[in-house]
């Protein structure tokens, strides 16, 4: 659907390519001294992305407009990095929403990562238990544990961000802007507006979200605050 009527861009001769005809490379994207598998699912790179040297990445892979991997980065599909993200370190079978930061070494596996989040340098997640057996997620719908299948890694809310060497375990979902950090594994279930063990102040996150937009040329707008707020209310109801 993306590609239909167009024609791709040419792809540098610095590259090593399997299965040309299944990768599609948009206007101003820049892709050098990096391998580009497709022959297991096609490759799109997006208006403007960017591929750094020294990156692995295996079909199917999305890289959406704006985003940057970066060198050395190992990406297997299937894998969606959205608009204007950095993505680096291994990555397998994820996505990515706009404007997240995996920029580091760590691994994210069969994983989904909200919009404008990021993870700190070292951030890992496992993706299956060491016994192999059924991961288990909890679901705020159904107030308890639902059955995820033997592989499930990191669900993540829009505006949330770990530190720096934050090791998630398997099946951890967190919740719409959270800012994790401390000693040991994260709970399994973080609540909205968590700040570490606390409880985020409302307008304290706002601000730390702006900052967060103003480093891509952004702010936050009134409409986000709106929707936010009527998430940090609804906790607050519960």
């Amino acid at each position: 659907m993306l590609t239909a009527g167009g024609i791709s861009e040419e792809i540098s001769s610095t590259n090593k390519i399997i299965r040309r005809e299944n990768i599609f490379v948009e206007a101003g994207a820049s892709i050098n001294y990096s391998v580009l598998n497709a022959a297991h699912g096609p490759i799109y790179i997006g208006k403007n992305a960017e591929v750094q040297e020294g990156s692995l990445i295996r079909g199917p892979f999305v890289l959406c407009e704006g985003s940057r991997v970066k060198m050395g980065a190992k990406i297997y599909g299937a894998t969606t990095i959205g608009p204007f993200c950095l993505a680096g370190g291994e990555i397998k079978n994820s996505i990515l929403m706009g404007y997240s930061n995996k920029s580091h070494d760590g691994y994210l596996g069969d994983s989904v990562i909200g919009a404008w989040c990021n993870l700190g340098a070292g951030t890992s997640n496992s993706n299956i238990k060491n016994t192999a057996g059924m991961v288990k997620v909890w679901s705020k719908e159904k107030h308890r544990y639902v059955n995820a299948g033997n592989r499930c890694g990191l669900l993540m809310g829009d505006y949330s961000r770990s530190a720096i060497n934050t090791s998630f375990n398997t099946g951890t979902v967190v919740g719409v802007s959270c800012n994790i950090f401390g000693s040991g594994f994260p709970l399994k279930f973080i609540e909205d507006f968590t700040w570490g063990n606390e409880r985020y102040i409302f307008e304290k996150a706002i601000s730390d979200i702006n900052n967060w937009k103003k480093l891509k040329g952004l702010s936050i707008t009134e409409e986000e605050i709106i929707s936010l707020k009527n998430v940090y209310e609804l906790k607050q109801k519960q």
